[in-house]
């Protein structure tokens, strides 16, 4: 039976996507990775790797860098919103570890919460930006903050 803690916890992870598509696994194989059990190596072995750990911290950093260019597309054109939707599916997914049958519910959960997830903060930053005056930059940062607490939060949940 799935609890409310675990299908909130894959929502914030999509909404975690829709935010910065690839801090939502960073945050996930991090934590996966520190101490994994052996039925979870066998049955998540990509994200429970520490190298593949690093690999994605070290592409949700570049999001983090890249998000703040003029030059990046908009996070709702359709590649874009694909890879958050993936995401937020597969990292919704991982969160149902346990459970045999509900990683589809929960990777719906997550896919979910990734798109509105995306077109709820283009109208938060739109609103810093344009209505409030601050520069995208610093929007951008505003968001990072929310992104790595709401990150921090969800690997806590996961313990």
């Amino acid at each position: 039976m799935r609890t409310n803690n675990e299908i909130w916890t894959a929502a914030g992870f999509g909404v975690l996507a829709g935010m910065r598509s690839m801090t939502a696994p960073a945050f996930l194989t991090r934590e996966l990775s520190r101490k994994p059990t052996r039925a979870l190596k066998r049955a998540l072995p990509g994200l429970t790797s520490k190298k593949v750990s690093q690999r994605l911290g070290l592409l949700a950093l570049g999001e983090l860098v890249g998000d703040k260019s003029p030059k990046t597309p908009a996070r709702t054109v359709l590649p874009v919103l694909t890879g958050r939707i993936l995401s937020g599916a597969i990292t919704g997914a991982a969160v149902s570890r346990k459970r045999k049958g509900a990683r589809i519910g929960f990777a719906l959960v997550g896919a979910a919460a990734a798109i509105a997830s995306s077109y709820f903060f283009v109208g938060f930053r739109r609103l810093l930006t344009q209505r409030l005056r601050v520069p995208n930059v610093a929007a951008g940062l505003v968001e990072d903050g929310l992104a790595l607490a709401l990150g921090s939060r969800l690997t806590r949940a996961l313990r």
